[in-house]
């Protein structure tokens, strides 16, 4: 009775992680992951959370429960990266954060001894790279998405680089962060349990504002200053990793640098593709065929595989083949760019501008219009 009761707990919990644009699908793995992070106890209580930001207050009346004790245990969890605490007005604010990006991250951007790691590692992967519910959910409903990639500013020609917007650039966003922090890669963290990490950077992934702030405060992630953010950045470019930030334009709270063999986004724009999982940038890599000698470093390179080697029948032809874009896969990062030899890769404008989403409230409100979970934003209390 005991076992049922609490699994009643994680259900709940599972019920409310659903109520927001960005669920996590029921399924036994996920109820595995839950029993790790939280305790029966603490499943049943965050369960009764609101969506959106709130106060001590708020808790203690959810939970039936004195100011005091709702503290210790919103600041426990927040110790623990399950909520992150803000601020407004000198008074503490806390906020659940979706899975991804968020609690299911933030358990494995550090090393620790608190939970077992490997074990949540390999039941990350089943969730996520082998049953695919939870990718397809995440990255493929709706066409708001969580995500866009930022084009890498050396990649682009002087004319072109006069036309990119401020929030199109991974630099300017560290620039502005109030807060900046890196942790170690999540999804290559994640790889590593199971035996598929690749041999790019770890601790290379930032966060921004006030996700970063908190973070950093229980040391789930470094602070760092906006020169080391920047040293970064140009790091994961030198490495040949594609930069996926949150999608809006003010204030992104992360930003990551991926691999095309380890990284959900890429993994899922790789299988959904057709769906437009990821929101490309606002420029698309064109290859000249004549330039062009066929080596297959930009096919390597490219995290979603949109460039492809084919047969060339140019008599003078060094290698046989040739490369050619898949516009509709191409992301815009840029990667491909820095690869090629003989210039024969370029970044132009895309024909149709691409729509950012302006903060983070306007891009779930959006999320949530278009996957049916608006009343859930605006009714705190499910019973209006």
């Amino acid at each position: 009775m005991g076992h049922l009761a609490a699994r009643s707990g994680y259900r709940s919990l599972v019920e409310r992680l659903n109520r927001c644009p960005q669920g996590a699908p029921p399924s036994e793995l996920l109820y595995q992951i839950l029993e790790i992070l939280f305790s029966p106890r603490e499943a049943e209580l965050v369960s009764r959370l609101p969506i959106k930001p709130f106060g001590v207050g708020t808790a203690a009346s959810a939970w039936l429960v004195s100011r005091s004790e709702a503290r210790a245990v919103l600041d426990r969890l927040a110790s623990r990266a399950i909520l992150l605490d803000l601020e407004r007005n000198g008074a503490p604010l806390y906020v659940l954060p979706p899975p991804m990006a968020g609690f299911f991250e933030f358990s494995m951007m550090r090393l620790r001894g608190d939970v077992d790691q490997k074990r949540l590692g390999e039941l990350f992967y089943e969730y996520m790279n082998v049953e695919e519910d939870f990718i397809r959910e995440l990255f493929a409903r709706g066409s708001t998405q969580l995500g866009r990639v930022f084009v890498q500013e050396r990649a682009l020609t002087p004319e072109v680089s006069l036309r990119v917007l401020d929030h199109e650039r991974a630099s300017a966003a560290v620039h502005e962060a109030d807060h900046v922090a890196v942790g170690v890669c999540y999804c290559r963290h994640k790889m590593e349990h199971v035996g598929r990490a690749c041999p790019a950077s770890r601790e290379i992934c930032l966060t921004l504002g006030n996700t970063a702030r908190s973070l950093a405060k229980h040391g789930f992630a470094r602070a760092i200053d906006a020169s080391e953010g920047l040293d970064l950045l140009q790091k994961a470019q030198d490495e040949g990793l594609a930069q996926f930030g949150e999608n809006v334009r003010e204030h992104p709270a992360f930003i990551c640098n991926c691999c095309g063999c380890c990284c959900e986004a890429m993994i899922a724009a790789r299988r959904f593709g057709f769906l437009h999982p990821v929101h490309t940038t606002n420029y698309i890599a064109t290859i000249d065929d004549e330039a062009c000698d066929g080596c297959g470093r930009c096919a390597r390179a490219c995290p979603v595989e949109a460039i492809e080697m084919v047969l060339d029948p140019r008599p003078d032809s060094a290698t046989g083949k040739r490369a050619i874009r898949h516009a509709e896969l191409c992301l815009g990062c840029g990667v491909c760019v820095g690869t090629c030899t003989r210039e024969a890769l370029v970044m132009e404008d895309r024909p149709d501008r691409v729509f950012t989403p302006v903060n983070s409230v306007h891009r779930t409100v959006l999320m949530a219009i278009e996957r049916g979970t608006l009343q859930d934003l605006v009714f705190d209390n499910r019973a209006h």
